[in-house]
């Protein structure tokens, strides 16, 4: 009969190998997927504040627009009347104030790790 070897003799003997074989290994798994967190992180940051500057464009569009057609609505003089005669006074101080807030730029927000040396 074969001499049986029991099995805490055995993880005794490869335990030390696959310290010095796994460690490496999963070091370099932990390094690669905390880096590939970091560039997603950054990629998502970059697309949300690309998406607040076209939301600032268009909204700068609309008021744009709208000043626009208010001039011309001046100019004609007819419909300028008509619309302050039936719009009540509060309703134009409030239509004002929207309009004076959709041209307000973002506010700048800072950016993870925005400042930091490497």
């Amino acid at each position: 009969m074969p001499p049986v070897v029991p099995p805490f003799l055995f993880g005794l003997i490869a335990a030390p190998l696959a310290r010095r074989l796994l460690k490496p290994l999963m070091r370099g798994v932990v390094k690669a997927s905390v880096g590939l967190a970091v560039e997603v992180k950054k990629a998502t940051l970059e697309a949300g504040e690309n998406i607040h500057d076209l939301a600032a464009e268009v909204a700068a569009e609309m008021v744009a627009a709208q000043i626009a057609a208010g001039d011309v609505e001046a100019r004609s003089g007819d419909g300028q009347q008509a619309s302050e005669s039936s719009a009540p006074k509060g309703a134009q101080d409030e239509a004002a104030a929207k309009a004076e807030g959709e041209a307000r730029a973002p506010k700048i927000r800072a950016s993870v790790g925005a400042g930091k040396p490497r």
